[in-house]
């Protein structure tokens, strides 16, 4: 009666592990994220009234035509945007950096540079920006953003980029 007893008992010990073996807890299901709306309830990581704002929001750069420091009706809309923009963060200052493409002597392009920046720190006063706000420098063709010697690469250079150089959100 002892084996028999002993028996029964080691069956019923596996059958309890067995079963307890097979009865898993269900896994969670990983499901992805619910996609973002495309809503304006869409919030960005751009900080308003900071570099990046200014950069992508409004535009910093305007573009000129070979051998030229006039503002053309492309860029006027950007200084325009720029203005609002000042006007918007009044504490702000900023520098106009005027750039030429590599052609022409060190000193002309210091000059063409200094003539592009002028324009645009003109401009933006005439829509009301204060002079005060708004220095300017001349890179000339020192600092180019493109190095080919080419047409296309020649007019990304030939550029007046505005800079936050005060009073700016971080």
């Amino acid at each position: 009666m002892i084996k028999i007893s002993t028996v029964l008992k080691f069956a019923a010990v596996s059958s309890v592990l067995t079963l307890a073996a097979c009865t898993d807890k269900p896994k969670a299901v990983e499901t992805a994220p619910p996609p973002a709306s495309m809503s304006s309830s869409t919030t960005s990581s751009i900080v308003p009234g900071s570099a990046e704002d200014l950069r992508v929001n409004v535009g910093d750069t305007v573009h000129f035509d070979y051998d030229a420091y006039n503002i053309t009706s492309e860029d006027r809309s950007v200084l325009q945007r720029q203005a609002a923009w000042l006007a918007k963060y009044p504490s702000i200052r900023v520098t106009v950096e005027g750039h030429c493409d590599e052609r022409g002597t060190r000193e002309y392009n210091l000059a063409l540079g200094a003539r592009r920046a002028n324009s645009v720190k003109e401009y933006l006063v005439s829509l009301g920006v204060s002079a005060g706000r708004v220095e300017t420098i001349s890179y000339g063709k020192e600092r180019p953003i493109c190095t080919q010697s080419d047409e296309s690469c020649w007019a990304q250079n030939r550029r007046g980029v505005t800079t936050i150089t005060g009073g700016a959100n971080s």
